[in-house]
């Protein structure tokens, strides 16, 4: 295809192998991986229940932007990341995480990788107002607080629906269930982090874990390319690339604009916009090109649409066997009866929560792996008043001048517990889980 729309895009996308040629060097980056469809006749992961696959197809700047981040990772910080066979993985994780508390150069030795992967998350793009950013962390860390827990597995299961995008982190041995558990949480501990107060300022907790992930990324590239035996560039493209960090990092915004369009609005209202600047600059410190950082309703929803509508469809057994760690994964620090009856309830909200990107086919969810009967029902019915109860009252007050420093204050204390809860993130990888 013609890359016409995007061409700065599609040149740092072939500029990968030259100015990374250790990992790089051998990916032809004009062609298209197996997984990138625009064939009307191919099954693709966007459900048409969620939206007509042909008006995307159809759109040539969305299918080039999708098809060019399909082929992009993360220079700047695969180049750190290339420093493993020197360096070690504990001592890259150490030095990075001494950069961002401390400054790079209290960093005895930096190499010039790390400072370039600083630089890089230090610069500020234009359109950034961090006012704008602290009012929508205010905001969703009420979800941190009070929907996350009940609701990150569904999210994580909702990643293994794909066989072409699971791969990576069937690669880091999340096939396990303890190494799964270890994954939910440090994915639950990143989102709900990032939301503090000030977290994304320079020397902070979220603006060091965006740094973490990160760095876990381009460590999870690096050994997929260079060690393992599973990669076929030619199908799966290049490991974690852009286009598949979208939907996670702008889920939430996404959710808010389908509400937004279901409602007959065209444009995100105070409160969602600061909730999309929170989103945007988050997704930009984890390294996503601004081209994919979208600044209106119509743009998040045409950007999940068309990466879903150009993913060849396939569901194998290595998304099954992710499906099957995830949901038996135990994720509470003690197994006391509260504990215990907090993992029954979460993990019946999670399969609620998959649902919904099933378009509510319980075959579909029982055929990968998750199936949804009566006691999962009862336990959303019975919990119901109190989780989305506390969340909407706790969202309704946050609105009043009267009481929102006092209910924030309590939202804060209650993400510290969840914290606590999640345990202490590593963001690090096991290379011997890459090969065969």
């Amino acid at each position: 295809m013609q890359l016409v729309h995007y061409p700065a895009l599609a040149e740092r996308a072939r500029s990968q192998r030259t100015a990374l040629p250790a990992v790089y060097g051998k990916i032809d980056f004009d062609k298209t991986p197996f997984r990138f469809t625009r064939d009307p006749a191919d099954r693709s992961a966007l459900p048409a229940w969620v939206a007509p696959r042909r008006p995307l197809l159809d759109d040539e700047r969305a299918v080039e932007l999708v098809r060019s981040t399909t082929m992009l990772g993360d220079v700047v910080a695969d180049r750190y990341a290339a420093l493993l066979g020197r360096y070690g993985l504990q001592e890259l994780v150490g030095m990075l995480r001494q950069a961002c508390r401390e400054g790079v150069e209290c960093v005895p030795g930096a190499p010039d990788e790390l400072r370039a992967l600083i630089a890089s998350m230090e610069a500020r793009p234009t359109w950034l107002d961090m006012d704008l950013v602290e009012e929508g962390a205010r905001h969703l860390r009420v979800s941190a607080a009070y929907l996350s827990p009940f609701l990150i597995r569904g999210a994580f299961l909702a990643t293994f629906l794909n066989s072409y995008a699971a791969l990576p982190m069937a690669l880091t041995g999340a096939l396990s269930e303890r190494r799964a558990a270890f994954r939910i949480n440090e994915t639950a501990s990143f989102f709900a982090v990032t939301t503090l107060p000030g977290a994304l300022d320079r020397h902070q907790a979220g603006f060091e874990a965006a740094a973490m992930v990160r760095l876990m990324h381009s460590i999870v590239r690096f050994n997929a390319l260079t060690r393992s035996d599973r990669w076929d560039v030619d199908v799966y493209g290049v490991p974690v690339p852009q286009i598949d960090q979208v939907p996670a990092g702008m889920v939430n915004v996404y959710l808010l604009a389908m509400r937004a369009r279901r409602r007959g609005r065209t444009t995100f209202d105070a409160r969602e916009r600061v909730m999309l600047e929170f989103s945007r600059y988050r997704a930009y410190l984890l390294g996503l090109p601004e081209e994919l950082l979208p600044a209106t309703q119509d743009d998040v929803i045409r950007v999940v649409h068309a990466r879903a509508a150009c993913l060849r469809d396939d569901f194998d057994t290595t998304c099954h066997a992710l499906v099957g760690a995830t949901m038996e994964a135990y994720l509470r620090p003690t197994r006391t009866p509260f504990d215990r009856a907090f993992d029954a309830v979460e993990k019946s909200w999670s399969k609620m929560f998959l649902l919904g990107f099933r378009g509510g086919d319980r075959k579909a969810a029982a055929a990968m792996g998750v199936p949804i009967r009566a006691a999962d029902f009862a336990r959303v019915a019975l919990t119901a008043p109190f989780i989305l109860g506390r969340f909407t009252g706790v969202r309704l007050a946050s609105r009043l001048p009267l009481l929102r420093n006092a209910v924030d204050g309590y939202t804060v204390r209650l993400v510290g517990k969840r914290l606590a809860a999640y345990g202490r993130p590593e963001y690090t990888t096991d290379p011997s889980t890459y090969r065969g």
